[in-house]
């Protein structure tokens, strides 16, 4: 195919229009909740409430102290997940089931949000990411290679709480290069998104990943979803899913059932190379994810048949 100048402008125009949209809707989202979880944390309120956790962390042979570290990954990211991690006493063991949970359940509210927008409902997908990261810790306490208990990652340090002003300074600092990272991110996707169609190479991704996707249930329409979502995960791929929806390439009922698999293993990618990067073994971070969303979309493909509601 040929790029004319009309076509050329054309493409200028949507591609400048869904980067600002889609950087608008996630960046509403994101710096108020990033503000509300960084006093939280300023004023030990987030302390607090990690108190509440205590007994469950017990159960899933977790010391107390670590559900800090899955409130701060479900709350923000696997980046603060990674920050409080490494402020305490954990071992191979700890780490990899703490890692696990956060990268099931991580930003879990603007997350949520982008996935109400294709069309899930926000409870069930919030319940559906921590009941499964809960789940799956659970599995992999019982699992994991004793061994991993006699690694230790981490030795502890004090916390210092600094004041007020200086804590958000700091925070200002690091919203202001996340969103510049976020619309850098959606720039490139946006125009990758927009050249693909116009030379018709979806079509031919989707024959080409098709396979995989009906393996995890997913129409094999979704194959470049797939790859955006698990190379740049949720909120940086939010943009080239939300435009699926919004202009008729996904129905509802496909973006709730792509939702049931993306919860559980997005990011695969970033995510996991990040905790690769503390030593952390990749094979734990991405098969269980994996295998559980597989199970999760045809429980829910299931569901629907019995109910009769129809996929597509």
């Amino acid at each position: 195919m040929t790029l004319s100048a009309q076509n050329l402008e054309l493409i200028g125009r949507t591609w400048l229009k869904r980067t600002f949209d889609t950087s608008w809707f996630l960046l509403k989202i994101m710096v108020p909740v990033s503000l509300f979880v960084a006093l939280l944390g300023w004023s030990g309120l987030l302390e607090k409430i990690a108190l509440v956790l205590h007994p469950l962390m017990r159960i899933l042979g977790l010391p107390g102290e670590a559900a800090l570290v899955y409130i701060s990954g479900a709350l923000l990211n696997n980046y603060s997940a990674i920050a409080v991690m490494s402020s305490m006493n954990l071992s191979l063991h700890d780490a990899t089931i703490l890692a696990v949970m956060c990268l099931i359940s991580h930003n879990l509210v603007v997350e949520t949000t982008v996935m109400k927008s294709l069309g899930s409902s926000a409870a069930k997908m919030a319940l559906l990411r921590i009941g499964v990261a809960i789940f799956a810790g659970a599995i992999l306490n019982l699992i994991i290679p004793p061994s991993f208990a006699e690694v230790k990652l981490f030795a502890s340090g004090a916390v210092s709480q600094s004041a007020f002003w200086p804590m958000l300074g700091a925070w200002a600092i690091s919203t202001l290069k996340l969103t510049g990272r976020i619309v850098f991110y959606i720039l490139i996707l946006m125009l990758a998104q927009i050249l693909l169609e116009q030379f018709n190479l979806i079509e031919w991704l989707s024959r080409w990943l098709g396979w995989l996707m009906r393996i995890f249930g997913l129409d094999p329409s979704m194959s470049f979803l797939w790859i955006v979502i698990n190379i740049v995960g949720y909120a940086y791929g939010a943009g080239v899913i939300k435009a699926a929806r919004d202009e008729g390439r996904m129905t509802a009922a496909q973006g709730d059932l792509f939702n049931h698999h993306a919860a559980i293993s997005h990011s695969l990618f970033e995510d996991t190379v990040l905790y690769a990067a503390i030593g952390l073994p990749v094979f734990w971070l991405m098969v269980p994810r994996l295998v559980l969303s597989l199970a999760i979309v045809w429980a829910e493909r299931l569901r629907r048949s019995v109910l009769g509601i129809t996929v597509r």
